[in-house]
């Protein structure tokens, strides 16, 4: 049954109602997604009670795994968070327009991403009141450090960068959309600051999107590098390498660019946005895709040439778990079905179509975390000095329940981040034509 207010709403355009509709009606199945997504947050919300109650030890993270999945998805969100630097930075300081209809999606998956790991570090800390000792007794010279403050640096500038893209879309949504609930319009009114489509309000936009994205470039790459630090500067095996730094930044970007493609073929198909989000679009981002993994490839056989061909001590036992031991499954399904695959069926403009692009993408996002995993526990298995007389389940790891549930409800907070973001502004810039013609006219 339809919403009689979104029957009542007139539009001024096609484009106008084709992009706005949505957030003017509620379907029942968008009803039904928000409630499983809050259902899974709930659940989370409940372990991670149970895990501040009882300590850590309600997880499976040990002496020897000191640290566990809660990790690998703080490593995961801040690859994907590149995809706004990638598309909102570099393609449009490039004036490349064909990629403009996804930047705002990129956008909002960068903050939705960023926001996840910020909070998914805090819940890896047993102890989450003692955040304020990190400011308290503030060490710069502590790669952690250079991660706090890098990552709330990006997290304020993606912000900004959003809301800036956002502004003249806003202030459409305040003018246009008049049958909507009363909170709503007075979220716009605040949001839209005075916004009137001024050509001197455009210039002023453009130059400062232009400083934002200029910003936040060298900021993206320092974020992934940091992380990256963080592991070279322990000494584990797989981490001691100087290849750590552009390996992270290369799978970063294969990895959002595989996130891209599977929200804007979910958000063409469930918004009806096919005229918006072309098949052309699909077939670009392929290509990209290929790029980026073909990148990533190299860096994957960087990484493992070394430690392979010498298979000496601990780097040896730990490249044996992964290319025949019991990571062996987990590792071959990365390379083969998240990797070498994916950039063999992309070179045909077959699989560049919207359907079958979509279910590869999903295998490299898989592929992408599962990476982020092996990067993180079998490490922390081999450490080069074994500590002594520890009991034999020391020597592995498997999550618990509450790490399973806190982990999806980590995704499920991603997602209902970028569900509600989507539900509440265009999600596909509008007012791109007025922003040209101000210019111009300025």
């Amino acid at each position: 049954m339809k919403n009689p207010i979104a029957k009542a709403q007139t539009f001024e355009s096609k484009k106008e109602k084709d992009l706005l509709k949505h957030m003017v009606s509620t379907s029942k199945s968008y009803k039904i997604w928000v409630a499983f997504l809050v259902i899974v947050i709930l659940f989370g919300i409940y372990a991670y009670y149970r895990q501040i109650r009882y300590g850590l030890i309600v997880t499976a993270m040990r002496d020897y795994t000191s640290w566990g999945i809660y990790i690998s998805n703080f490593v995961f969100y801040v690859a994907i968070s590149l995809v706004g630097s990638l598309f909102s930075c570099i393609l449009k300081l490039n004036k490349n327009k064909w990629a403009d209809p996804l930047a705002r999606i990129s956008e909002i998956i960068a903050v939705a991403a960023i926001a996840c790991a910020t909070v998914i570090i805090i819940v890896d800390m047993g102890r989450p009141e003692r955040l304020v000792y990190v400011f308290k007794y503030l060490r710069i010279q502590s790669p952690i450090i250079w991660d706090v403050i890098i990552i709330n640096t990006y997290l304020s500038i993606s912000l900004l960068l959003l809301y800036v893209s956002m502004l003249p879309d806003i202030a459409l949504c305040r003018d246009r959309l008049t049958e909507i609930p009363k909170w709503k319009k007075r979220m716009y009114r605040f949001w839209a600051i005075n916004w009137v489509n001024h050509p001197k309000q455009f210039s002023m936009l453009k130059k400062a999107s232009r400083i934002l994205a200029l910003l936040v470039l060298p900021i993206a790459f320092a974020i992934h590098t940091i992380t990256s630090w963080l592991f070279a500067t322990t000494w584990r095996p797989g981490w001691d390498s100087t290849n750590l730094g552009p390996y992270f930044v290369s799978g970063a970007f294969m990895a959002g660019a595989g996130v891209i493609i599977v929200a804007m073929y979910i958000i063409r198909k469930q918004l009806k946005l096919h005229d918006y989000i072309t098949v052309s679009h699909f077939d670009n981002m392929g290509k990209l895709l290929v790029l980026l993994s073909l990148v990533y490839l190299y860096f994957n056989i960087n990484e493992y040439l070394g430690p392979s061909f010498k298979m000496v001590g601990v780097e040896g036992e730990h490249i044996n778990e992964l290319f025949i031991g019991k990571y062996a499954p987990m590792y071959w399904f990365v390379q083969l079905g998240g990797l070498v695959i994916p950039i063999l069926l992309l070179f045909f403009k077959m699989f560049r179509k919207p359907l079958p692009i979509f279910i590869i993408s999903l295998f490299v996002v898989l592929g992408a975390w599962l990476k982020r995993y092996l990067i993180v526990i079998p490490s922390l298995q081999h450490p080069y000095l074994p500590i002594q007389d520890v009991d034999e389940s020391y020597l592995h790891y498997v999550p618990t329940w509450e790490e399973w549930a806190i982990t999806f409800a980590s995704f499920a907070s991603m997602l209902f981040i970028i569900t509600i973001l989507i539900k509440l502004f265009p999600v596909i810039p509008i007012n791109e034509g007025n922003t040209a013609e101000a210019n111009d006219t300025h």
